[in-house]
């Protein structure tokens, strides 16, 4: 039997999920099942990459500015530290459980594999709204959460990087609040710090980058003329606000972005310049002049050449993706199509890119962070930029043409190069006693 009459067979056996799943981590072991049956992998693997090496769930008391005491629940998962250090996100959403991490740190392992990044993956995440905190407030819950998780963490064991709620100033106070526990000052704690405190030149739009570096890769993979290209953007947080900038810098006519509050829509493009100027101003995306109030799901069925989902786990899922009418959809958030939406985009010719490629250069640049720390030498912001640049688009074109080779959508492609370096590496090691 051939290398693709072997995929194809293991594709047919695969298991089919007849709704959604119900949780991101649910996903995110359906994504690993497909791979492992096409890889021909016994249960044994499955079940050793499928559930995290460690976790941690902490309480984190917090004395409110008012005088209250308020307890909060945060959360360290280590998903695999086969190929190296733990490697992951702070998340700060009112909305975080275990499972969402546990997916969240799961992924991070196969991006880190999939770009060959010596990492393993981890993730963390405190219930809590940020919004409703103060600063100060901020800064207690981020110390007191660092130290409860001190004993994981570490620039040789687990490395926190900032995600959806957290910032440059939430890991400089980590690396603070861990350097005082060791008694001397430790930058290679923690990725995405201030410039000035050991952070890299590049890494506060990193991700964006990575994302646009992909995107256009992709449209030209579809025969797609960049310069005139139609693009809307799900989320105008810390990736979907500068992947809109990067996508009209190069040429790409942005015609609807959301937030949380709402979404709008200009088919002659809108100005991201001015929108960034009126979110800052106004917080939200909502009542920009020139562009017409839309519903999120009208952007997700926008007629365009390009769909970013910027924001978060599972918006493109069995009910609304039929909808969707986007060529090509690059994903800048975390897991945000389910597997039956998926398939559904698949069988209807849609160009997905998984998250796991799409979305890594945060964790790439995070890299380059930690080793310029380690070295105490800084690069400049080109060198930055040409390497983020050289390592998204080597990835691209081997993820590409492994999937071309055996006849299998981008996700799964992806997926079963990252299993397959994250499983070699296991089995070099052997197993311990």
């Amino acid at each position: 039997m051939t290398t693709i009459e072997h995929t194809e067979a293991a594709l047919a056996r695969r298991p089919q999920l007849a709704t959604a799943p119900a949780s991101p981590f649910d996903d995110a072991r359906a994504q690993l099942r497909e791979a492992v049956t096409i890889l021909g992998y016994d249960d044994g693997m499955y079940e050793l990459l499928a559930n995290p090496r460690r976790e941690l769930t902490v309480a984190v008391p917090l004395h409110r500015d008012s005088g209250e005491m308020e307890l909060l629940i945060g959360h360290r998962v280590q998903h695999n530290v086969s190929r190296g250090p733990a490697k992951g996100g702070l998340r700060y959403a009112p909305d975080v459980t275990l499972d969402e991490v546990r997916a969240l740190a799961m992924w991070m392992t196969w991006k880190c594999a999939l770009l060959d990044v010596p990492y393993g993956g981890a993730k963390g995440g405190i219930r809590i709204d940020p919004r409703r905190y103060s600063r100060s407030e901020l800064e207690r819950v981020t110390r007191r959460y660092t130290s409860e998780i001190s004993p994981l963490i570490g620039p040789d064991h687990d490395i926190p990087a900032p995600d959806v709620g957290t910032d440059e100033q939430t890991m400089a106070w980590m690396m603070d609040t861990y350097s005082v526990q060791k008694g001397h000052t430790v930058l290679g704690v923690s990725t995405g710090k201030p410039v000035s405190l050991g952070g890299s030149l590049g890494r506060a739009t990193a991700t964006s980058r990575g994302v646009v570096h992909v995107a256009l890769a992709a449209l030209r993979s579809r025969g797609i003329r960049v310069d005139g290209a139609t693009a809307a953007v799900q989320g105008f947080g810390k990736v979907g606000r500068h992947a809109a900038r990067f996508l009209a810098d190069a040429g790409i006519r942005v015609v609807a972005v959301s937030d949380q509050y709402g979404a709008i829509r200009a088919d002659s493009g809108l100005d991201i310049a001015a929108l960034a100027s009126h979110v800052d101003s106004t917080g939200s995306v909502i009542d920009f002049v020139d562009a017409d109030a839309i519903t999120n799901e009208d952007l997700l069925a926008a007629d365009v050449d390009l769909l970013v989902p910027a924001a978060v786990e599972g918006v493109i899922h069995a009910g609304n993706a039929p909808q969707i009418k986007a060529s090509v959809v690059v994903e800048g958030a975390n897991g945000p199509t389910t597997p039956e939406a998926d398939r559904l985009l698949n069988a209807a010719g849609t160009l997905v890119v998984p998250d796991i490629l799409a979305n890594a250069g945060g964790v790439i640049v995070s890299y380059f962070e930690w080793v310029q720390a380690n070295q105490a030498y800084w690069w400049g912001a080109d060198e930055v930029e040409t390497r983020l640049a050289e390592r998204m688009l080597s990835a691209w074109e081997h993820v590409s043409a492994h999937a071309d080779k055996l006849h299998l959508p981008l996700r799964a492609a992806a997926t079963c190069l990252a299993v397959e370096r994250v499983a070699q590496a296991g089995q070099l090691r052997g197993l311990y006693p």
